[in-house]
């Protein structure tokens, strides 16, 4: 056994001083540890110090104890609140609780993914807490817990009331708002998370769908205040996947009708075969097991259907003496011949016929099966994997290897923005292998979801540039959020305007309004004019898309005074009707405009710019 020497370098006899140990005791710096791990893992962090940085900066403020995080849907959100959650540890916040939707599955992901992260204090379940023998009162506590009612009664029960608790609230518009607000009442999810906030909380929601937060007025969040969490350099989203230049840069098959016959998804599943077989043939340096999303109803009988029709497909290509073995081989190798002129089509049909049997198609209908499936049902564990799904694969799932999507959910009615911008399994970083992956889906309802994420993207470009009280764009065919959760209170259904900050009125203005120049060349002088704020580069980038006809497509009509106008706000010009009215869109003067500007102007010399989409779409603005 080594001999031990009492004496230290320079001679002195060493003695224990616990006061060498009482300083530093906890982790500081976390953060920049936490952002050094992903730059070593080869991963972007400016996006997330942005994040980061802006909900400091609002607790450092003290403007607000409630506010969001928005970003884009699978944009790599868990790491950024990981690191969130360190910087809040650096700052002295001592308990720390993460909110997740009900589901076993994904709190398995998230929970595990802050463990391996290193953070300290290592991230919990609070199921793990709840002996009377841990105490919580002290230290430094990072808890997870699902949003399920009995879940957070007992949380409550063993917490009671933590003075500064931070409420970090994942899918924040999910479970959390109030869709009793217009009752006087409360949801349970609402009730116990105002609970655990209590007077002193702050809550953090996070979320790609922020509409229902600020049209509820969930936990009176502050939404001048909300934080923008861009996405990664890699990211391929609604820029890729629903262009406004039309500019396709993956495989889109358009259906004519609704897509239900069997045939359709039969050859989605073969054309899915056929660049699985292409990609590790030609492209990757070793084999991949990719994946294929088939979401066509909610019902379970549905889905049942479905796996009846690919199981019978995968069952006819493995049996050589199968009537349709020929006619489905036949059809495999067309569809590698016309798309992929520069492969052995026999050699990628031989390795399709070869590996057919590495096939796993699997139904998650609920909770319970994602439980049992386990990894598989994210990360493809056979070659060749088909995901069968209803709702639950449509929030806070990420899908690797997504190769392939068939989606034909029919909607009879109102389509729910942020529902369908939740369904957009296919984004992600999708980079890789971007041109190979397809989407199948019926032309009408691709114009539907098309339409969803424009107005999506005009709503947050306006988030991002501070425009003020936020707007939300809806038509016939789409409804911003759920009707239940809109606090009507404070919430004004606008009759299709959007409105910008107010400027000067002068006769420069006057005189281009009134020059007769082209449309879009008024327009971009006028934004000089007027400045950004008034004219927000946004909504003409938008506009400059979407012009069916041209100039003919935009007008710009005279201006108008709000003098007269007893029920309007004199000193604001603004109108709870709103201005623009049938007259004033001069239709037998712009016949095929589709886009209309006005200003309107009030006694002391001060305008506003209104905006009118002439079609169905209306504007819910929170007035608050």
């Amino acid at each position: 056994m080594p001999i031990v020497s009492p004496w230290n370098r320079e001679g002195y006899v060493a003695a224990f001083n616990i006061n060498n140990f009482l300083n530093g005791a906890s982790s500081a710096r976390q953060y920049e540890g936490q952002l050094e791990r992903l730059k070593n893992a080869g991963k972007q962090v400016d996006c997330i110090e942005i994040a980061v940085r802006g909900a400091i900066e609002n607790l450092r403020a003290k403007a607000t104890r409630s506010f969001v995080i928005y970003g884009e849907p699978q944009s790599g959100k868990t790491e950024m609140m990981i690191c969130l959650t360190a910087k809040l540890l650096d700052q002295g916040h001592n308990f720390i609780l993460h909110l997740l939707n009900d589901s076993v599955d994904l709190l398995g992901q998230n929970l595990g993914r802050f463990k391996t992260s290193g953070l300290a204090p290592s991230a919990r379940n609070f199921s793990e807490i709840l002996d009377p023998t841990i105490p919580i009162k002290s230290g430094k506590h990072v808890i997870f817990c699902k949003k399920n009612a009995n879940d957070l009664r007992k949380l409550i029960d063993k917490i009671g009331t933590i003075d500064g608790i931070v409420v970090i609230d994942d899918e924040a518009d999910y479970a959390s708002p109030n869709s009793k607000v217009n009752s006087g009442d409360k949801t349970k999810i609402n009730r116990l998370i105002n609970q655990i906030l209590s007077d002193t909380g702050i809550y953090i929601g996070v979320t790609a769908t922020p509409a229902r937060l600020d049209l509820n007025n969930t936990f009176q969040n502050d939404s001048h205040l909300w934080v923008d969490f861009p996405p990664h350099s890699a990211y391929t989203g609604q820029d890729v996947f629903f262009p406004l230049d039309n500019k396709v840069k993956f495989s889109l098959k358009l259906l004519s009708n609704s897509g239900d016959e069997p045939k359709y998804a039969r050859s989605a599943l073969f054309r899915f075969l056929a660049n699985v077989a292409y990609l590790n043939k030609y492209v990757n340096a070793t084999e991949e097991n990719y994946s294929f999303l088939i979401h066509t109803s909610g019902k379970k009988t549905d889905h049942k259907s479905d796996w009846s029709v690919i199981s019978s497909a995968l069952h006819d290509l493995q049996d050589r003496s199968s009537s349709r073995f020929q006619k489905y081989v036949e059809e495999i190798w067309e569809i590698l011949s016309d798309r992929y002129a520069d492969a052995d089509v026999d050699e990628l049909t031989r390795y399709i016929l070869n590996n057919i049997a590495r096939n796993s198609v699997v139904i998650i209908n609920s909770e319970r099966d994602f439980s049992l499936r386990g990894a598989s049902a994210t990360n493809p564990s056979s070659l060749f994997t088909i995901i069968i799904g209803g709702n639950i694969v449509s929030r806070g799932v990420t899908l690797e290897n997504l190769l392939s999507m068939f989606f034909t959910r029919d909607v009879r009615h109102k389509i729910q923005q942020d529902t369908y911008i939740q369904r957009a399994r296919m984004f992600g970083s999708r980079g890789n292998y971007l041109r190979f992956f397809e989407l199948t889906i019926p032309s009408a309802l691709y114009t539907d979801w098309h339409r969803c994420f424009v107005f999506h993207r005009l709503a947050l470009d306006a988030i991002r540039q501070k425009m003020g009280s936020l707007v939300w764009l809806t038509d016939q065919r789409i409804a911003a959020v759920s009707s239940s959760s809109i606090d009507r209170s404070t919430v004004d259904l606008n009759r299709g305007e959007m409105s910008f900050a107010l400027f000067e009125y002068n006769a420069d203005v006057e005189k281009l309004i009134s020059s007769g120049k082209p449309s879009i060349q008024l327009m971009e002088e006028l934004s000089a004019l007027i400045g950004e704020q008034s004219f927000p580069t946004y909504l003409r980038k938008y506009i400059i898309k979407t012009l069916p006809k041209q100039v003919a497509s935009l007008a710009f009509h005279p201006t108008g005074s709000i003098v007269k106008y007893s029920d309007a706000d004199q000193d604001l010009i603004e109108r709870r009707r709103g201005f623009i009215g049938t007259s004033d869109l001069q239709k037998a003067k712009y016949p095929d405009a589709i886009h209309h500007f006005k200003i309107y102007t009030n006694a002391a010399g001060r305008a506003r710019l209104f905006y009118k989409f002439e079609g169905s779409i209306q504007f819910i603005k929170n007035m608050k």
